[in-house]
C-alpha cells in the first residue's frame, strides 16, 4: 500500500481543539487508502518553557541532558495525537525517535540523521495502524538521545519518507504555502503554486522560515515531492519538486531576508600569515556556521578576512577566535552589528545576465548601502543596515515585478 508522511508543527498541536483538527486531516488521508505516518513537532511553547526551567536550575546546562529534556516535547504531542486518533476509532500508536529507528551522529542539539531503520514502523503499518513519530530526535551509537534543533520535525518527516519509500510528504504549518516574500511585511507578496528544490533550498537558507534547508536537501536527494499547506484553513498547497512550470518573464521568483547578521573581520600583519583554511576549520569544529566571506589583500594595506554569522553564535565565535589567535596568526578581530541580509532567488537568473546589476542599481537609487555581496547561479545576497531590511525587500519585490499575477 502506498504511504504518505504527514508533519504537524507545534502551533498546529498547541491545544486539544487543534489536535482534533489534525486528527481530521490524518483520517482524511487514511480513508483514501494510504498507509499514514505522522511526524509531530514540540507542542506550542513547550520547548521554551523547558529551556527556561533548565536555566533556572543551572548556568552550565549539560547538552546531553538538555537533549533528553527537549525530546519529551515532541513525545508529548505524538502521544496525545495517537490518543485522539484512537478515540476517533482508528488503530494508532506513538513512537519516540529511537523506537522509530532514527540513528544519528552524536552532536547534541544539532544532530544529523545517519540512517533510519523503518522495519518497526513497517510492521505496524502492515497491521493497519497509523504510526505517530515524535520528530526532532533520535539516538546515537552510544544510545544517547539526540535532538536536531531548528527544523528537526520536517527533516524527520522527509527522512522518514525516504526510508519508507513514501509517495510524498505533507507539511502542515501556520502559513498556507511558499510566497514570493513574507506577506506580513512585503506588499503584494503572493503564493507560488510550485517551487523547485533548488529555489526552496536558497529561500530556506536565506531566511524564509517555512521549511528547514536540511529537509529540502533530503527531498531533492531522494526526489520526494513535498506539499506545504495551512494547518488552519483549506487552501491549495505549494508543491516542492525538481522541475516547475516557469512563469513568463519572471527571472526572480522570491525575495528573502534575515535579520541579526553580524560581520566579523579578522586582520593580519602580512599576507603570509593569512590562512582561510585555518580560520574556517576552527569555526567548523565548533559547529559555527559562516555565510558570506570576503577576503581583501591590497598592496600597502593589512590583509583582512570578513565573514557573516548569526547573532546567536556571535559570543561563541569570538571566544573560539580568541582561544585560537596564536595558532591562526591574526593580529586583530573586529565586528559590526546591526546588519541584515536581503536576497533575490530564481532559477531563471542562471541564463539571464544583468540581474545582479539591476538589484544593485535599485538599492543605489534608493540610497541603501551594500556592505557585502554573495552570489550563486540562482541567487544574489547583499548585507545592508538592518533598519533598511524591510524597505530593501519591498523595493526589490517591486523591481522584479513579483507582485504581478501569474502568467503561464
Amino acid at each position: 500500500m502506498a504511504k504518505i508522511v504527514m508533519k504537524f508543527g507545534g502551533r498546529a498541536l498547541a491545544s486539544t481543539a487543534q489536535i482534533h483538527e489534525a486528527v481530521q486531516k490524518v483520517v482524511e488521508i487514511k480513508n483514501k487508502g494510504f498507509d499514514v505516518v505522522v511526524v509531530t513537532a514540540a507542542m506550542g511553547s513547550a520547548t521554551q518553557n523547558l529551556w527556561h526551567m533548565a536555566n533556572e536550575l543551572t548556568e552550565d546546562v549539560s547538552k546531553r541532558e538538555m537533549d533528553v529534556v527537549l525530546a519529551t516535547s515532541a513525545q508529548l504531542s505524538s502521544a496525545l495525537l495517537a490518543m485522539a486518533l484512537q478515540e476517533a476509532g482508528y488503530q494508532a500508536l506513538s513512537l519516540t525517535g529511537w523506537q522509530a529507528g532514527v540513528q544519528t551522529d552524536n552532536v547534541y542539539g544539532h544532530a544529523r540523521i545517519d540512517w533510519i531503520d523503518g522495519s518497526h514502523i513497517e510492521e505496524h503499518l502492515a497491521q493497519g495502524a497509523i504510526v505517530v513519530v515524535a520528530g526532532e530526535q533520535g539516538i546515537d551509537d552510544k544510545h544517547n538521545i539526540t535532538t536536531f534543533g531548528k527544523g528537526g520535525a520536517e527533516t524527520t518527516a522527509v527522512a522518514m519518507a525516504a526510508a519508507l519509500d513514501a509517495e510524498e510528504v505533507i507539511i502542515f504549518t501556520n502559513v498556507d504555502g511558499v510566497y514570493t516574500a513574507d506577506p506580513h511585511t512585503v506588499e503584494g507578496a503572493r503564493k507560488l503554486n510550485e517551487v523547485s528544490y533548488d529555489e526552496m533550498l536558497e529561500l530556506a537558507h536565506l531566511g524564509a522560515p517555512i521549511i528547514h534547508p536540511r529537509a529540502v536537501e533530503l527531498a531533492k536527494k531522494f526526489q520526494i515531492p513535498v506539499m506545504i499547506r495551512s494547518s488552519v484553513k483549506e487552501t491549495t498547497a505549494t508543491v516542492l519538486k525538481e522541475e516547475v512550470e516557469m512563469e513568463r518573464n519572471l527571472l526572480v521568483r522570491g525575495v528573502a531576508y534575515e535579520a541579526d547578521i553580524i560581520r566579523l573581520t579578522v586582520g593580519y600583519d602580512a599576507n603570509a600569515d593569512v590562512s582561510l583554511a585555518g580560520i574556517f576549520a576552527v569555526l567548523a569544529e565548533h559547529h559555527i556556521n559562516v555565510d558570506i566571506i570576503v577576503q581583501a589583500i591590497i598592496n600597502q594595506l593589512k590583509p583582512t578576512v570578513s565573514f557573516t554569522i548569526l547573532k546567536e553564535q556571535f559570543a561563541e565565535a569570538l571566544q573560539v577566535l580568541e582561544n585560537s589567535k596564536v595558532s591562526l596568526g591574526f593580529s586583530f578581530a573586529d565586528f559590526e552589528i546591526g546588519l541584515a541580509k536581503v536576497s533575490i532567488i530564481g532559477s531563471g537568473m542562471a541564463s539571464n545576465p544583468g540581474v545582479a546589476a539591476r538589484m544593485f542599481e535599485c538599492l543605489c537609487r534608493e540610497h541603501i548601502p551594500v556592505k557585502m555581496v554573495s552570489t550563486s547561479e540562482i541567487k544574489v545576497s547583499v548585507v545592508v543596515p538592518q533598519e533598511e531590511m524591510i524597505r530593501a525587500a519591498n523595493l526589490l519585490h517591486k523591481e522584479f515585478n513579483l507582485e504581478q499575477p501569474v502568467q503561464i
